[in-house]
């Protein structure tokens, strides 16, 4: 069961990426937990998540009692005494808002002190990637922001790929290398790109060239489809069978690799 972890510079489109994988498992019976670890937080639309839905949702950062009860220290608490190993394993099926067959765990924004920052709101938030990355069976889809902030060394192995959406310009594939060597730094080596928003094959041909020997996955087409469904709040997965076409064809080449390396370390 693939645990992934989606990042990219801002607007490239890799949360409609995990959108669309999340509903493509859900789709095919697998049971999927997708969590949003970006502080812009809108997997929930890219979900298709109905408005009454996503207005209950409690990011897990903002619970302060849960903070508080299971980190033995107040939100926002710097340099006191806190628990470094929070139980986290119930959180998921007790806060896991669900839709179309997919669990979805809004992680929140740790606002004190930077996302790096030790204080028991973000190691309960660590604790809690972990155990869903380690110990949970279900396919896990992480919408991470730019960077690998909820992921630490002895996570990263546990994680099967990180996908890095890119789209035609040289900013978003700057990020992408920058993403490549903090993965690598913690032990995150299976990094794959996904072009994004690509208008015709010279795009394509851009990003292929341009990836410094990253593997590319395949390629999101620009969809006006992709863009109303974003603007009415619905998914892309309930909007635009290309779009759906073209998530797959990635899963599938995804899972090719996958097997390949799981053969070749046998």
């Amino acid at each position: 069961m693939p645990k992934l972890a989606i990042t990219g510079k801002g607007g490239v489109g890799k949360t409609t990426l995990a959108g669309l994988l999340s509903r493509l498992y859900a789709a095919e019976g697998h049971k999927v937990i997708a969590v949003d670890a970006d502080p812009d937080a809108n997997l929930a639309s890219s979900l298709g998540f109905p408005e009454e839905i996503v207005a209950k949702i409690a990011p897990i950062a903002d619970m302060k009692d849960l903070v508080e009860e299971r980190t033995g220290a107040k939100p926002g608490t710097m340099g006191a005494m806190f628990k470094l190993n929070p139980r986290v394993d119930d959180i998921p099926d007790r806060f896991c808002a669900r839709h179309s067959g997919v669990a979805l765990l809004q992680m929140g924004t740790v606002k004190t002190g930077g996302g790096g920052c030790v204080c028991p709101e973000n190691v309960l938030l660590k604790q809690l990637v972990r155990h869903l990355l380690v110990q949970r069976e279900e396919y896990i889809i992480l919408d991470m922001e730019a960077g690998i902030e909820h992921l630490g060394r002895g996570t990263a192995q546990s994680v099967d790929a990180m996908l890095v959406v890119v789209e035609p310009g040289r900013r978003s594939l700057q990020t992408a290398e920058a993403v490549h060597r903090l993965a690598a730094d913690i032990g995150l080596h299976r990094i794959y790109v996904v072009g994004s928003k690509v208008h015709d094959e010279s795009e394509r041909d851009f990003i292929l060239e341009n990836v410094r020997g990253l593997p590319v996955l395949g390629f999101l087409s620009y969809s006006p489809l992709v863009i109303e469904a974003d603007l009415r709040g619905i998914s892309a997965y309930d909007h635009d069978p290309q779009a759906i076409a073209e998530a797959r064809q990635v899963r599938d080449r995804l899972e090719e690799l996958l097997a390949a390396d799981r053969v070749g370390v046998s």
